[in-house]
């Protein structure tokens, strides 16, 4: 892998590193509690203004509207179009 420098000497490479932040995000039908993966220093809603049609959740469970665990899965795509609400996890109150 070749690392590049700017003249401020900060190194760019291919590589993106992302942090995991956990999520419970809503759908019509569905509600799924996941890690969405956020670039360091920005927030959650940076990552869901991206242009990409889908977003990409790992380690998900996915729960029907009786609160049933519906499957389980590493990775999953979410159709952007479809999210109703994003709530991060350390934002949650009991």
């Amino acid at each position: 892998m070749v690392t590049q420098y700017d003249e401020k000497g900060k190194f760019f490479t291919k590589l993106v590193t992302k942090q995991p932040v956990t999520a419970e995000i809503q759908l019509a039908d569905y509600r799924i509690r996941g890690k969405i993966h956020v670039r360091p220093d920005e927030r959650l809603k940076n990552e869901l203004d991206q242009q990409e049609p889908f977003l990409a959740i790992t380690d998900a469970t996915i729960y029907d509207k009786q609160n049933q665990v519906q499957f389980s899965t590493r990775f999953m795509a979410v159709n952007r179009q479809h999210i109703l609400w994003i709530v991060p996890q350390e934002d949650e109150q009991v």
